[in-house]
């Protein structure tokens, strides 16, 4: 633990659950007024130079506000959780400020639309995860579990960042809305897409907790426990939600569709055999939403969308249940 005095909940913790809370009113509002409508954009131009235009698109669709509201909603539910888990703990006003921090990020990739944005955010949740990992830095086993999970997932974001900047430079257009009619109106030699699709892959991969960059998870459970949840609830879900949204460049490479499939199959075996083995109930969840994820991965390489969508959904819920039943 880190250094304790008793101190009671600070004002800013109270602020960050009362805007959680009108972000979760609203994203319930914004739902049933899209649900059943088609998806609607949102273009905000950023930078134009010569021949160069980046733009930052928001995607308002039942899915995205489906995701932006179990951010929020897991979020609230956290939070609320926090302020008695870390009541006593001297540094609770930086906690609850980190995850806001990690909310935001949660949040924007939740509805954004544009390469660029997403993965600008997925760094920032990369950053925000670090910190929290590490929350408790007087403790030389906090800084080793903080360093390992940020290199690890730096692992798959840098490929994940080539795989990008490849897709823009083949001409796909900055937004995974373009992607499925760029993808049926493409026609690159096999050997590109199978590499697109692979460096595509390795992001989800970090982000998801799947072999072989599994093993963050489970060291990263040496942070505070609310953080824990999130981070086994919300970031493996956005990660994987993230690998749904490029779906249609790993169909145009069977290798990248077989690799989905490998991955997905040998982390739900494998993590499920080392949860077994676990004797911290914590660390046996955290090797079990590795084996959970392993099942989405496993239907993105099929092609079906939609039953990733479901199997995420019921994962975060679930999780979440779990972890608040044992704290």
């Amino acid at each position: 633990m880190g250094l304790i005095r008793r101190s009671g909940p600070r004002p800013v913790a109270y602020f960050n659950i009362l805007m959680t809370l009108l972000s979760c009113l609203h994203g319930t509002i914004v739902f049933k007024q899209v649900l059943g409508q088609p998806p609607q954009q949102l273009v905000y131009e950023w930078l134009q130079v010569a021949d160069l235009n980046l733009t930052f698109a928001i995607e308002i669709s039942p899915v995205s506000v489906g995701a932006l509201e179990l951010v929020t909603f897991l979020s609230l539910l956290t939070q609320v959780f926090a302020i008695g888990y870390m009541d006593k703990d001297w540094s609770v006003a930086r906690f609850f400020g980190l995850m806001g921090f990690f909310e935001g990020a949660l949040a924007g990739i939740a509805i954004s639309d544009s390469l660029i944005l997403s993965y600008a955010l997925l760094e920032m949740l990369t950053f925000s995860s670090y910190l929290l990992v590490g929350f408790w830095y007087a403790q030389p086993l906090v800084v080793t579990a903080a360093r390992d999970a940020f290199l690890t997932k730096r692992v798959g974001d840098i490929i994940l960042l080539m795989g990008l900047v490849a897709l823009t430079s083949y001409g796909a257009g900055l937004t995974f809305s373009d992607l499925r009619a760029w993808s049926e109106s493409t026609a690159l030699p096999p050997l590109t897409d199978a590499l697109l699709g692979l460096a595509l892959i390795a992001g989800p991969t970090g982000n998801c907790a799947q072999f072989p960059l599994n093993l963050w998870l489970d060291e990263a459970m040496e942070g505070p426990n609310p953080a824990g949840i999130m981070r086994n609830t919300a970031v493996v879900s956005i990660g994987a939600y993230f690998l749904i949204k490029l779906q249609p460049i790993f169909s145009l490479s069977l290798i990248a569709s077989d690799t989905l499939l490998i991955i997905g199959g040998v982390t739900a075996v494998g993590a499920s055999l080392i949860s077994i083995a676990q004797v911290d109930i914590k660390r046996a969840l955290s090797h079990s939403t590795s084996a959970y994820l392993g099942l989405v991965f496993i239907a993105v390489g099929l092609g079906h969308v939609n039953i990733a969508l479901s199997l995420l959904l019921a994962h975060a819920i679930a999780k979440a249940l779990l972890f608040f039943s044992i704290s």
